[in-house]
Formats: C-alpha cells, structure tokens, sequence
C-alpha cells in the first residue's frame, strides 16, 4: 500500500452522521460533510464508514476550495488501498426492481475488508439514474444495501449540469416525479426553473389530452409564458408523459428566441436541449427492459425532422460521455490526495456495469484518453442477457457485482506479486554485482508464494 509521500497543511475533517431512517434531502442539503449510517450503525462506525467518509471529504474540497497543490498534513493510517478503486452503475448491477441483488450485498462486504487480505477498496457509484438528488440517492441506497454511504459518493447523470447553472437564467427542467427535478435544478444553482406544469396552468390548451392533477396545479407557479425567454431545456429524468412533454419542447424549438405561443419562419431559433443521459432501455424489476430517456431523446428528435425538415442537434450527459467519467477521475484523485497524500487518482479503476451502450463504451473510450487505466467489466443481472454479443466488448463478464469485485481484486493481487517478485530480483540481481557470491555456495532463490483467495 502506497505511503504518504506529500506534506501540506491539514483541514478539520469533522462530519455528521445521519441515520438513514431519519435522514432528509433538506439535512443532507446543509453544506457539510456527512455520512447516511443504518440505524443499527448509528452507535458505531461500520466497515463501510472509512470509505464513505473519505470521500464525503474529497467531493467537498472538490466542489468547494480545492487547489492543485492540496493535501493533508498527515494522511491518517488506513488499511484502504489507493492503487485501485471500483466504480458501480447503480440500477441492473446493485439493485434491481428497488430490491438489491443479493451478490451485490456481498460484494459491498468484501470491498469493506471482509476478505483474505484485510485491505479496503475505495468505490463510487456513477448511475444515469436520475430525477433525485445525490442526496435522495444516497438515502436510498444505505437503507436497500444497508451499508453506510454519504453523497460524495454518488455521480448521477445530471451531477455535471450544475456547471451550467450560471450560463442559463431561465431553464425549462423536464421528468422525474412531481416538483423533484424542479428541486435538483435549483440545488445545482439554477436561478429561475420552470417545468412543464407551470406551461400547463398558464395555458391548459398547450397540451389538449394532459390535465393538471390537483396536487400539480398547486405545485405549479403562475407565470405568463409570452413574457418569459427560456434560455435552454434540460431532461433531467425519465418523463412521465412522453406525449405533453414531447409537445411543450417542440414548440420551444420551434419558437422564436425561446418564447412560448411564438413560431420561428425557420424553426431553428429555439433553446438548446439537454438530456442527463442517453440509455435507451434500462433494467427495471420488469422481466425485460423498459424504455428509458434516451428512447425519448430519439423519438423528439424523429418528430422535429418530421414536422420541419431538419435534424435536430440534441446533447447527452452521463455515460458513455466523457464528462461523467472526468468528474469520477477528479473525485478520486481528489480522494487519493486526502488519504495517502498522492497527487494522481488510482492507478485503475473497475468499472462494473449492466449496460454495453453506456457502460461498457463510456469506460472503453474514456481508457483510451485517460491518465490511469479504466477496466470494463460486464454483469448478467441487467441489461445484458446471456447469449448475446455486446456491441462494445468488456474486458470481462461476470455474473454479477461481487464476481467483478473478486476479479479485479485476483488481478490486482497478481499484478502486485510480479511486481514483488520483479523488485526482489531486481535487489538480488544488485547485490549479487556488488558482493559476488562464493561459488561453493550458491544464492538461494527468493521464496514465494503465490497470491491467495480474496475470499478465503
């Protein structure tokens, strides 16, 4: 394990835990570290609790005063390895259905130290999942894995849209469920977010088969649309009426800078569209696949050429987009600086996904470009099924989320023990030049042993 070879002041790491029974969006909301704990390891840290902690610490520094040169004094004493981390799609690999898949709950519990070496091993989740704060994510997940997890740990598909929040004034947030999407936008920093709901009380002919419910028409805000300029439209989740939705951003593209009610002669001076994701089918606890947004995305784009002409240029967040793997990068290097006082992220990362379209080839491209070695590897529980050739090949296919965990640590076990062998050789091979040995006794060969059972 790699030793702190960095000296620079340290931060306070205080934090808070919360039970993930009593936790709320709003409490996770307040900027400071914190940690979501299961109840019954509300008295006392759990296995999970070094890394869920470590990298609540390093998504703030990220997000908030973070400097190239950043370090902590000291890096504390951890058995948590930096030469490798994992990174896990949420839905298809961890959970399916809103269940968790039983080997995931395992896999969790081995990367937590229950295993032959008694190391820990950093990981994140990086889900197209969305219409949910990282928050409300991160809630979630500790209740179904029960398992202490905090929101730096969580990349979703919309997390790099905040960067945006200070191009856009009024934005028009599209899916999700009620008023959640129009919370997540406004968390990021958007200043002025506007949801189909809203369009709907303005103008409930806008969409002639839709009507507000109850609750709707009193979550929605009085506005008068051909005053209000809707600078751009983000999908931040799965919309949950294709037909209204659909309609109100077609007469956005098609409007003249943006104002509802108001037509373009050439149908291209509309806002631009954003989606957080791409995927078009996803795994549900349905026995096949579901549609999902990207679906959506090429059925908007298939109605725009049809009613105008011309294609329409749309823009997809999440994976495969190289955007979501950066941050993931940033977040671990960040981490890597905190904890062993290492200025690089970790010499590889697992990344364990049920989706070739997204997954696969998100973290295939990203290796190619990337400064540490991103691994494929490709699970039987979601969308993958047995049988068929994927489109992007993995570097591996396992049945599920803990077989992938016990393959990456087997070659990152195997690849420290060349590296051993290789470095003893090499300090023999030294000291046999320096001190040559008596011939009537000949060197003796380093006794090895070979790499053991990560489950043993």
């Amino acid at each position: 394990m790699s030793q702190a070879t960095t000296m620079l002041p340290q931060r306070p790491r205080a934090f808070r835990r919360l039970s993930s029974d009593d936790a709320t969006q709003e409490a996770l909301s307040i900027r400071s570290p914190t940690v979501v704990v299961p109840p019954k390891h509300l008295m006392a840290p759990s296995d999970a609790h070094e890394i869920a902690a470590a990298m609540e610490f390093a998504r703030h520094e990220l997000e908030e005063f973070s400097s190239p040169m950043s370090s902590p004094e000291t890096p504390p004493v951890t058995n948590v390895t930096d030469k490798y981390a994992f990174a896990f799609d949420i839905d298809g690999v961890l959970i399916r259905g809103g269940r968790p898949i039983p080997e995931a709950i395992e896999a969790m519990k081995v990367l937590n130290g229950k295993n032959a070496y008694g190391i820990k091993v950093p990981y994140i989740f990086v889900t197209n999942g969305g219409g949910k704060t990282e928050q409300e994510r991160c809630i979630q997940l500790s209740k179904q894995l029960e398992i202490e997890v905090s929101p730096g740990q969580f990349i979703c598909g919309h997390t790099p849209m905040r960067e945006m929040a200070s191009k856009y004034q009024t934005v028009l947030v599209v899916g999700g469920e009620g008023e959640k999407c129009r919370q997540v936008a406004e968390g990021y920093g958007f200043k002025d977010v506007v949801t189909p709901g809203d369009i709907i009380k303005d103008n409930p002919d806008t969409t002639p088969f839709r009507k507000l419910t109850a609750d709707e028409m009193s979550n929605s805000r009085v506005r008068n649309f051909a005053e209000v300029k809707i600078e751009a439209i983000f999908v931040f989740a799965d919309s949950r009426d294709w037909a209204g939705d659909q309609q109100i951003i077609l007469d956005l593209l098609m409007s003249k800078g943006g104002y509802l009610g108001s037509r373009s002669e050439t149908f291209n001076e509309g806002p631009p569209v954003f989606f957080s994701h791409n995927d078009v089918i996803w795994s549900a606890s349905h026995d096949l696949t579901r549609l999902g947004m990207g679906a959506l995305r090429l059925s908007l784009e298939a109605m725009y050429k049809a009613v105008t002409g011309m294609d329409l240029n749309t823009t997809a967040f999440g994976k495969p987009q190289m955007g979501t793997f950066q941050f993931a990068t940033r977040l671990l290097k960040q981490w890597r600086r905190d904890t062993h006082g290492i200025d690089a992220p970790p010499e590889t990362v697992y990344f364990v996904g049920d989706t070739p379209e997204s997954d696969i080839r998100g973290t295939n491209d990203f290796n190619k470009e990337s400064e540490n070695t991103w691994y494929s590897i490709l699970v039987r529980t979601g969308v993958f099924q047995e049988g068929t050739k994927p489109k992007f090949a993995p570097k591996a296919t396992v049945d599920n989320a803990l077989d992938a965990v016990l393959h990456g640590m087997e070659l990152e076990t195997k690849k420290a023990f060349k590296e051993t062998l290789s470095m003893t050789s090499a300090k023999l091979a030294g000291t046999a030049i320096d001190e040559p040995s008596n011939e009537s006794s000949p060197m003796i060969s380093p006794k090895a042993t070979e790499p053991a059972d990560p489950m043993k």
